[in-house]
């Protein structure tokens, strides 16, 4: 099948045989007047060589490839990538995990598709498209997840309008087919009820799975503070693992109500945890110096390059208030989702929050994104959670 075309300028071509995903604005040289934003496109180099198949956009990304090889996008190239992204899932043990039912199918350029987030809920998928061209794909897409996982799916929703232009014309996010069995999954045993619908991302935090396994194995006996906690994975799992008494922190009510719900449902660790709707900067520097373990999982302080140095400031500030603060030998955990913030900037920022808090610190753990976010090797942009576990004498 042919595509319209787009030539690029000399040398431009170079990150595509590199195999990155994206074209920018500025290396194009050549494209038809009339493309409309979501529209496949070829983009060839300079001397004519194919680079690549991908959907248009207007911005700076202009092009993200879905394909480095000249082939129709059809029902069988949406099959064969969804099939190739359960596969390594299989491989890893996520797939049939009774202990474990929540996981990420597809993390966009990791699994090659730019765009696409696809995460599996205990039966249910969740579909979020953050472009226009993926989203025309919704229905293929929903038909590879048919073949592929056969009668172990039971609902696909799409969950696009939160990410997607006003303008595109989503009214509100839907089902695309059958209906939930249940709204229940399983972490390493500990039970939490997914809000597909009115959650924040997908309804879930699953980036944080491992990490959260972590510090439950520290758990036993502590006293542990966790903030910016959303719906409480780190207070359930923790609790479940014998820690003595958990507070949970979060300025949103919404997300206390979360976080009360799923410590309902594992109703053994109901009497040793307690929530509250705070500032987190603000409670912090309030706090005693009796916790043994404090989790800062805060959203991205930066979403773009222009917001990064407020982020690091930011981060600065509320990492060295828990560093003064924490019991010693106590053990903080911090982590930064903000992509433009990477490792070592992070650390960087947290070296200096160790300065002004003048405690004795040591890095016991670095930490990243689980298996099911991978990280492809030629689009770094596909690292963004990083994590630091520090030891405070």
């Amino acid at each position: 099948m042919h595509y319209p075309k787009i030539i690029l300028k000399k040398g431009k071509e170079i990150s595509l045989k590199r195999r990155h995903h994206w074209v920018f604005s500025g290396a194009i040289a050549q494209m038809p007047p009339s493309l409309e934003n979501g529209q496949l496109v070829s983009v060839f180099s300079s001397q004519g060589a194919f680079l690549g198949i991908g959907h248009f956009s207007s911005g700076s990304i202009m092009v993200r490839i879905i394909s480095f090889e000249e082939r129709s996008i059809d029902q069988e190239f949406w099959n064969e990538k969804i099939s190739n992204a359960f596969s390594l899932r299989e491989k890893l043990g996520l797939t049939h995990d009774s202990d474990t039912n929540v996981y990420r199918l597809v993390h966009g350029e990791g699994d090659l598709l730019p765009g696409l987030i696809i995460d599996f809920y205990n039966g249910t998928a969740v579909i979020q498209c953050h472009q226009i061209g993926m989203h025309q794909h919704i229905a293929e897409i929903s038909e590879a997840l048919k073949t592929v996982y056969g009668d172990k799916l039971s609902a696909v929703y799409d969950k696009s309008s939160e990410t997607l232009p006003k303008n595109y014309g989503i009214i509100e996010n839907q089902w695309i087919f059958g209906s939930p069995l249940t709204d229940l999954v399983q972490e390493y045993g500990a039970t939490y009820r997914i809000d597909w619908e009115k959650g924040q991302k997908t309804g879930f935090f699953i980036d944080q799975r491992e990490n959260r396994k972590l510090v439950a194995d520290y758990s036993k006996g502590k006293k542990i503070l966790n903030t910016f906690c959303y719906s409480g994975g780190f207070s359930v799992l923790s609790l479940l693992s014998g820690a003595k008494e958990v507070h949970s922190v979060d300025i949103s009510p919404k997300a206390i109500e979360l976080t009360e719900e799923n410590i309902s449902l594992n109703p053994q660790i109901r009497s040793k945890h307690e929530s509250k709707v705070a500032d987190v900067v603000k409670y912090i520097r309030e706090i005693g110096d009796d916790y043994d373990i404090i989790v800062l999982d805060p959203p991205a302080f930066a979403k773009n390059i222009k917001a990064r140095h407020n982020a690091v400031q930011a981060y600065k500030r509320l990492n060295a208030e828990a560093l003064k603060r924490i019991k010693s030998g106590g053990i903080l955990f911090t982590f930064s989702c903000s992509q433009v913030v990477d490792k070592s900037l992070f650390t960087h920022t947290i070296t200096a929050a160790a300065f002004e808090a003048k405690r004795k610190i040591r890095i016991i753990h670095q930490l990243s994104q689980p298996v099911d976010h991978p990280i492809n090797i030629f689009h770094p942009e596909t690292e963004y959670l990083k994590g630091l576990v520090l030891y405070v004498d």
